[in-house]
C-alpha cells in the first residue's frame, strides 16, 4: 500500500514504529513508572538521564537536553538525513514510499536492476579462475575486503550482463538508462567488459552506479556509470556507506582520489576514508561529508594534478565551514602503495602531520614566486593578501602576523594591501541549515512571499540568513539553496539561471511565485511581517515541545528539570507576547 502525502506517510510510520522498540534495540532501557530510562547515546554519562515516553512517543535527555520523536532519533543516532531515516523506518515497519517522498516505482526499479547487476558481477569474480580474480589477488585484496565492498568482475564477452538481466525480465530501456548497456545498429552490448567492478552505493546502502577498472590496456583505465536518475557523481562519495560510522567516531574524514586508495586504506586499518567519483570535489560532496564531521584531511597524490585537486578541494571544504588539512606522501607513493609498504601507524603519523589549509596555501603561493627578487617578493605578498581576504577574520589576523614575521613585512602594509585587494566575491557565505521540520508537502505562503522578496531585491538575502529555517518545505528549501549558490551581492538574482539549478517541480513553483505574487511596493513591510510570523510559529512549536517534556519530568519526579523547563516556557511566552498578535 502506498501513501499519497508526506504527512500521511510520517503518521503511518509513527503509528507502526513504537519508539521504545526502536530505541530499545540500541539503548538498554528499563521501565520506571510510565516511562523507560537508560544511558543517553548522545553524550557520555554514568547516571541514566535519558527518558523514553511510550505514551507520548518521544524521548528526552535531562543531561544534554536532546529531544525528539522516533524519526529524530534515527536521524541523529545513525547520522542519516531526514529522508534516509524515513526510508530506514519505512523498511522496518512495511510502509512503502511514493513520489511524495522522492521515491517512485521507477526509481525502485532502477535500484533493483543495479542491485541485480552488482550481484551478477560479484558472482562472476568468484567463478573459477578469471582475469578479475587474478587482478585483485595481485593487488593484495582479501576475501573479506572483496565482500565488504562488493567488488566484482565484468568478463570480456559482449553481452553477458545483458543476457542475464534479460533472463530476469528487465527491459532494455532501463539498462540503457542506467548505463549498463549500449546499443549500435539495433544490437545491445555490455558497457562494462573485461574490468574489475566497484559498485557505488549511496549512504543508505543502495547501489546507484558502478566504476570499472580495465584489467588490460583498454581505455579508459577507469570507466564510471553515466549520470542517471539515481546516480549523480557530484552528490555522492565512494565508500562512505561503509565508512561513515568510522568517520563520525573519529570525527575526521580522510579523502583520497580513487577506489583502490579507499579499499587499500580500509583493508590496512584506516577506516575513516572516502573518495570522490572521478571528478574534482564538489560543494554537494563537501556538504555530504560535513554531515558526519567538519574535520577533513585531503590525501591526494603529490603530483601536479594532485596538488591542483588539493587546492580546489580544500577551498570548497573551507567555504563549507570545514577544518581542512592536506597530506602529501613525499616519496611519490599514493595512499594505496604507502599503506601496503609501511602500514597503518606510519600513515596515521602522516595524518597527524598534515598541514593546515592556510599554511598549505601560503606555501603553495610561495613556490610560484622567486622571493629572492624584489619583483617576485612583491607579487608573492600581493597574492598572499588576496588569499588572506578569503579567510575568516580571526584566521586572517593570525596569518597576517605570521606572514609579516616570516617574510619581513610590516603588518600594517599587509593589511593595507588586503584592503585594496578585497573582493566581494570572496566573502564567505553561511551554509544552509537543514530544516527541523521537513514533513511539509507544499511550500508555505510565508516561504513564497520571502522568495518573492529575494527575487525583487537580492539585498534581503543577507538579512534572511539568520532565519534560514523559515523554509520548512522541501521545495522551499531547494529553491533557497539554489539562490544561495548563485547569489552575488553585486547583482540581482537572475531567475533564468536560478531555474537551471532546479528540478522541474521546483521550476514550476518558482514561476508561479514570480508571476503570481505582487508585493505592491511594500517589500520591507511584507518581509518584516514574514519574519515576525515565522518567529511566533517557531516559538509556538517549542512551547508545545516544552509542555510535553515538562509532563515527562513531572512523571519522573525530576523537580530540577521541571523548574528549568518552566523557566524556559515563561521566557518563550514573554518573547512571543512581545511580537504582538494572537498568543
Amino acid at each position: 500500500m502506498a501513501y499519497s502525502g508526506r504527512n500521511s506517510v510520517i503518521d503511518e510510520i509513527k503509528s507502526r514504529c513504537n519508539i521504545v522498540d526502536v530505541i530499545g534495540s540500541v539503548v538498554s532501557l528499563r521501565k520506571t513508572g510510565a516511562n523507560y530510562v537508560g544511558l543517553c547515546p548522545f553524550h557520555n554519562e554514568k547516571t541514566p538521564s535519558f527518558v523514553v515516553s511510550e505514551s507520548k512517543q518521544v524521548y528526552t535527555c535531562y543531561g544534554c537536553h536532546e529531544w525528539g520523536d522516533v524519526i529524530t532519533f534515527v536521524e541523529k543516532y545513525y547520522n542519516l538525513s531526514f529522508l534516509e531515516a524515513i526510508e530506514k523506518l519505512a523498511a522496518q515497519c512495511g510502509v512503502s514510499l511514493d513520489d511524495g517522498f522522492g521515491r517512485s516505482e521507477k526509481k525502485d526499479i532502477y535500484y533493483e536492476v543495479n542491485r541485480e547487476a552488482a550481484r551478477f558481477f560479484y558472482k562472476a569474480l568468484r567463478f573459477g579462475d578469471n582475469p578479475g580474480l587474478r587482478y585483485v589477488a595481485k593487488r593484495g585484496l582479501t576475501k573479506e575486503t572483496l565482500h565488504e565492498f562488493g567488488i566484482g568482475y565484468a568478463d570480456g564477452e559482449w553481452n553477458s550482463l545483458y543476457n542475464h538481466l534479460k533472463s530476469k525480465g528487465y527491459d532494455e530501456k532501463i539498462m540503457l538508462k542506467l548505463g549498463l548497456i549500449s546499443t549500435s545498429k539495433g544490437k545491445y552490448y555490455d558497457k562494462f567488459r573485461n574490468r574489475v567492478i566497484f559498485p557505488i552505493q549511496n549512504t543508505a546502502g543502495k547501489v546507484i552506479g558502478f566504476g570499472g577498472r580495465a584489467i588490460g590496456d583498454d581505455m579508459p583505465k577507469y570507466l564510471n556509470s553515466q549520470e542517471t536518475p539515481v546516480f549523480s557523481k557530484k552528490n555522492n562519495l565512494y565508500g562512505l556507506n561503509i565508512t561513515k560510522n568510522y568517520v563520525n567516531k573519529e570525527d575526521c574524514a580522510i579523502l583520497v582520489e580513487g577506489y583502490m586508495d579507499v579499499i587499500s586504506l580500509y583493508q590496512g586499518g584506516v577506516l575513516n576514508v572516502s573518495a570522490s567519483l572521478g571528478t574534482a570535489l564538489t560543494e554537494n560532496q563537501a556538504k555530504l561529508l560535513k554531515r558526519y564531521t567538519k574535520n577533513i584531511v585531503l590525501s591526494y597524490d603529490a603530483d601536479n594534478a594532485g596538488v591542483t585537486a588539493s587546492i580546489r578541494g580544500s577551498e570548497i571544504l573551507y567555504k563549507e565551514g570545514c577544518k581542512v588539512r592536506i597530506l602529501h606522501i613525499s616519496d611519490g607513493k599514493d595512499p594505496d602503495d604507502f599503506i601496503k609498504a609501511k602500514g597503518k601507524l606510519a600513515y596515521y603519523k602522516l595524518v597527524d602531520e598534515a598541514v593546515d589549509y592556510g599554511d598549505y596555501r601560503i606555501e603553495h603561493i610561495k613556490k610560484k614566486h622567486d622571493i629572492s627578487t624584489t619583483r617576485g617578493r612583491v607579487d608573492f605578498l600581493r597574492e598572499i593578501a588576496v588569499f588572506l581576504n578569503t579567510l575568516s577574520p580571526v584566521e586572517a589576523d593570525i596569518y597576517v602576523k605570521k606572514v609579516a614575521q616570516n617574510y619581513g613585512i610590516s603588518e600594517s602594509a599587509l593589511r593595507l594591501e588586503m584592503g585594496q585587494d578585497a573582493k566581494a566575491e570572496e566573502v564567505q557565505r553561511k551554509p544552509i541549515k537543514e530544516s527541523d521540520d521537513k514533513a511539509e508537502t507544499d511550500i508555505t505562503k510565508i516561504e513564497q512571499m520571502v522568495i518573492k522578496v529575494l527575487l525583487t531585491d537580492s539585498s534581503y538575502f543577507k538579512r534572511l540568513l539568520s532565519y534560514e529555517d523559515i523554509f520548512v518545505s522541501e521545495t522551499g528549501a531547494e529553491i533557497f539553496k539554489a539562490i544561495n549558490e548563485i547569489y552575488d551581492e553585486n547583482e540581482e538574482i537572475d531567475i533564468d539561471i536560478l531555474m537551471e539549478n532546479l528540478e522541474p517541480k521546483e521550476v514550476e513553483t518558482l514561476r508561479e511565485i514570480d508571476e503570481g505574487i505582487s508585493l505592491g511596493g511594500k517589500t520591507e513591510a511584507i518581509f518584516e511581517d514574514c519574519i515576525r510570523t515565522h518567529r511566533k510559529e517557531k516559538l509556538k512549536r517549542r512551547e508545545k515541545e516544552i509542555t510535553v517534556q515538562l509532563e515527562i519530568a513531572e512523571e519522573q519526579g525530576n523537580a530540577q528539570e521541571a523548574e528549568r523547563l518552566t523557566k524556559e516556557l515563561m521566557k518563550l511566552l514573554k518573547e512571543r507576547s512581545s511580537l504582538g498578535g494572537e498568543n
